[in-house]
């Protein structure tokens, strides 16, 4: 009777999968193996730091050494390969001992910290955090514990408020953004004051921002003042867009009095379309249009006094509101052409705005003005990150 036994040399990657038991439970065992495996590793790892602690190998009686040992105790560590439940730590008698491969207290890796708080800078609550990750950890984090790991974010937050900063800025866009935070008297709205840069290379940067009660000239010329000092002196500046703040035009005018200011055209026919008559807004508004769409400050001043004669009989609040700083809307033009449609907006700085919103969408309201200064600083350092491995020379598009 002929074997049926193959020789290995004639096996296919078929007849291996057929050893497997059972397919569905293959990554759970690889899942232990590699836990069982990281285990070994760091007790080996400590027990030759206690060697090198004690001077001395188990049972010897030698003149030199440090002190004994006295067993060990067991601690659970959270890892990216799961959680160990078990890991054994080596203690000494008269002695302080600690593992340079485990800090005293320890119970996750930093890797497993970092995924944390990455997972609730994306978006995901407190309370959703440890569910989510339950399976993929082997542990379930409590909504306590993010926060405690998300607050470590405060050194950072710190650190960016205070950096220096260079004048490197060609152009600068500023506007703010509304957040709700709690406060003992309710729910209150708190503005974070926004500065967007761009270089000469084209380069895009959220430069700092700052939370105040309200949005006025004493906010804005304080939060300008100390980019002044930082470095931002505004000597390479050729334009600031604004939203048309009346505090920040003052604010400016007494910090960067030497730059123009260019107003958005956005939030100008915003406030047009609110001074028209439905019927009227969209022929009113498409004309408007045209005046920013001009090849040349000549032409796009032929335009303006075009629409205003066409729309100050039917409609003289929406004429005055946009002649109230007309000169400021067309200050784009005395920048580089390929740069115009950039700087004569706000919109930049708005879509990072839309990040900011997304982010907190999933909470009613901050907890705190540290909540809202973390978040806002981790969304906007994001921004950074990515605006840097991205950076395209000259890329000043609207849709960028």
């Amino acid at each position: 009777m002929a074997s049926s036994v193959r020789p290995l040399t004639s096996l296919t990657l078929e007849d291996l999968w057929r050893e497997v038991k059972d397919p569905r439970t293959l990554w759970g065992d690889i899942s232990e193996e590699t836990q069982r495996r990281v285990k070994f590793l760091l007790e080996n790892r400590m027990n030759e730091e206690v060697l090198h602690y004690l001077r001395a190998p188990r049972y010897a009686r030698l003149p030199g050494r440090r002190g004994y040992r006295n067993g060990v105790y067991r601690r659970q560590l959270t890892t990216t390969w799961g959680t160990i439940p078990d890991l054994e730590v080596p203690r000494i008698r008269h002695g302080a001992f600690t593992p340079a491969v485990l800090e005293r207290y320890q119970r996750r890796t930093r890797e497993v910290d970092t995924l944390i708080r990455r997972v609730f800078l994306g978006g995901v609550s407190t309370r959703q955090v440890g569910p989510l990750l339950a399976s993929l950890l082997g542990d379930r984090v409590s909504p306590a514990t993010v926060s405690r790991i998300t607050r470590t974010l405060d050194r950072a937050v710190q650190a960016y408020h205070r950096r220096p900063l260079t004048d490197r800025y060609r152009y600068l866009l500023l506007d703010g953004v509304t957040l709700r935070v709690k406060t003992p008297d309710g729910a209150k709205r708190r503005t974070a004051l926004v500065a967007y840069g761009i270089t000469p290379e084209g380069r895009r940067e959220l430069i700092d921002f700052r939370l105040v009660r309200t949005e006025s000239q004493a906010t804005w010329e304080a939060f300008l003042t100390n980019l002044a000092c930082r470095g931002l002196t505004g000597a390479g500046l050729q334009l600031i867009t604004t939203d048309g703040h009346v505090g920040l035009h003052a604010a400016l005018a007494l910090v960067y009095p030497q730059v123009p200011r260019q107003t958005c055209w956005v939030h100008v026919l915003r406030n047009v379309a609110q001074r028209l008559r439905v019927r009227d807004r969209e022929p009113c508004l498409a004309l408007a249009r045209q005046i920013y769409q001009a090849p040349t400050r000549e032409a796009a001043e032929t335009r303006l006094w075009r629409w205003v004669a066409a729309w100050k009989t039917r409609a003289p609040q929406a004429v005055q509101t946009l002649l109230r700083d007309w000169e400021a809307l067309l200050a784009f033009y005395g920048v580089p052409e390929p740069d115009w449609r950039r700087v004569r907006t706000t919109n930049a700085i708005e879509r990072a705005f839309r990040e900011i919103r997304r982010r907190v969408r999933p909470m009613s309201c901050f907890t705190n003005l540290a909540s809202c200064d973390r978040i806002t600083y981790a969304v906007i350092s994001g921004l950074n990150n990515r605006w840097g491995i991205r950076s395209r020379s000259r890329a000043f598009t609207q849709d960028s």
